[in-house]
């Protein structure tokens, strides 16, 4: 995982202050939900698929210790070795000891968000190990020195201009090297082929185990999936626990709606079904292949009130749609997991005590909800964390004292009149022509993007009594 340095709300106000990430965001979400949208049109019944996909993913991880099994066995049956991990500090000890008993010098990494929650590539490089991003957004992110700002797209938050100046920068790339998107992607394909060939390991992530076969399921939208995970001659392969499926039927139903969901595609570029190292005869793939089964906190949500945020498919489209992201990008979550998905699974994950703002980065507007292919019920979930968080103390002590006032006024009706006529009183001092411009203390941050509407001079109660008060008879 990942704790941030600031909480929340200040890196929320600097990225609402970044006026080009703000652009370069709501251009990019909204053609991506266009072309969501597209592709589903193009699937006969989505809503069919999208509720098959749902139950499967439900009776999945209803029976996840039974499932589990049958695919460690199967992967172990094919020639594969399987470590679970209950720890962050397990997973990396397992790769870097590895590592080092085979004399890695190099490894190449395919995308992996297990690898970003564990910092894999910082222990990885402390062991001595070279580690190159191969994804080309995770590539650039690699050299800018940066964090993905999204679970699908890793630079949403940089622009083809941001991408020429780092290659510059960093590659010493000349202006023809950089001319357009083009240019800078065969520039990256040059420098990256050679690291395929070079390298002792190949680093992945996995979109889905399959129970039934042991086998992997990587999708991607470029080569270097494959080249990751054939070239070198380990293959380790990073996934979540919740990451399974009974069967090669479940898998089709949920890939239907895994790439219309991410990118409005009917099926990834490349999805690959590897089951097994390279057999005896084959001339490609890996030597060993280890698969890696991380916890680190999955177990804890699956017997919790937010277990079914397991059921996550990884698509981001509750990203793209949510009016928050939209206008902070993902960086301002301080997690790996940004956005509406983020914001459930990371305190349901590590605890409340550093991520307790996330499950109020929502305006509970419920397009997650909508837009998820599983339909995951984040709002839902949002506001048990919420819940939790208050129980616990959490949030800021304004937020707690200004609750407590207002349940103590709700519950005495005399109160909650006489409370209501001092706002409405104070409303008209600040106001100006029916609007507020500047609210004191904590409730300017409302102030400083929009005007706050002045209330009533009367309330709904006294006009109610007028209404009824029998007219004098004439």
């Amino acid at each position: 995982m990942t704790v941030a340095p600031l909480p929340f709300h200040r890196r929320a106000e600097d990225a609402l202050a970044d006026t080009h990430l703000g652009t370069s965001l709501r251009a990019v979400t909204t053609r991506i939900l266009d072309s969501r949208q597209a592709g589903l049109d193009r699937l006969p019944d989505a809503d069919l698929w999208r509720d098959h996909a749902r139950r499967i993913r439900a009776h999945t991880l209803s029976r996840l210790d039974h499932y589990l099994d049958q695919f460690v066995e199967n992967v172990e049956a094919q020639g594969g070795h399987v470590h679970f991990a209950r720890t962050a500090e397990d997973a990396v000890r397992y790769v870097t000891d590895l590592a080092r008993a085979r004399g890695v010098k190099k490894a190449v990494k395919s995308k992996s968000m297990i690898s970003e929650e564990i910092h894999l590539n910082d222990h990885l490089e402390r062991a001595g190990v070279e580690v190159v991003e191969t994804d080309l957004g995770e590539w650039v992110v690699q050299l800018a020195q940066d964090h993905p700002s999204h679970i699908i797209m890793p630079i949403i938050h940089k622009t083809a201009g941001d991408v020429a100046d780092l290659f510059r920068r960093t590659l010493g790339a000349t202006e023809a090297e950089v001319a357009d998107v083009p240019a800078m992607t065969r520039l990256a394909r040059e420098r990256l082929r050679n690291e395929f060939l070079t390298a002792d390991l190949g680093v992945s992530g996995v979109n889905f185990g399959v129970a039934g076969t042991g086998s992997l399921c990587i999708c991607t939208n470029e080569g270097n999936g494959r080249l990751t995970t054939t070239m070198p001659r380990i293959h380790v392969a990073m996934m979540g626990i919740e990451r399974i499926v009974p069967d090669i039927p479940s898998l089709g139903v949920v890939l239907q709606v895994l790439a219309r969901s991410a990118t409005g595609q009917n099926l990834t570029v490349y999805t690959n079904v590897l089951t097994g190292p390279r057999r005896i005869g084959e001339a490609d793939g890996p030597d060993e292949l280890h698969v890696v089964l991380v916890d680190n906190g999955r177990s804890k949500v699956l017997g919790s009130s937010e277990a079914e945020i397991l059921y996550c498919i990884r698509c981001g489209a509750c990203l793209n749609v949510c009016p928050v992201y939209q206008q902070i990008g993902g960086h301002a979550y301080g997690s790996v997991y940004p956005g509406p998905v983020g914001a459930v699974l990371t305190p349901a994950l590590w605890g409340q005590e550093e991520w307790s703002d996330l499950p109020h980065a929502s305006s509970l507007c419920g397009a997650c909800r909508e837009v998820c292919p599983v339909r995951i019920d984040i709002p839902r979930m949002l506001l048990t964390l919420r819940a939790k968080g208050v129980a616990e103390g959490r949030g800021p002590a304004w937020i707690r004292r200004g609750l407590g006032s207002f349940r103590a006024a709700a519950g005495r009706p005399w109160l909650f009149h006489a409370a209501g006529r001092i706002s409405a009183f104070g409303a008209r001092l600040l106001s100006k022509r029916g609007w507020i411009t500047r609210l004191p203390g904590p409730l300017a941050g409302w102030t400083r993007s929009r005007d706050f509407p002045a209330m009533a001079t009367d309330s709904f109660h006294d006009r109610m009594r007028r209404r009824e008060k029998p007219e004098p008879p004439s």
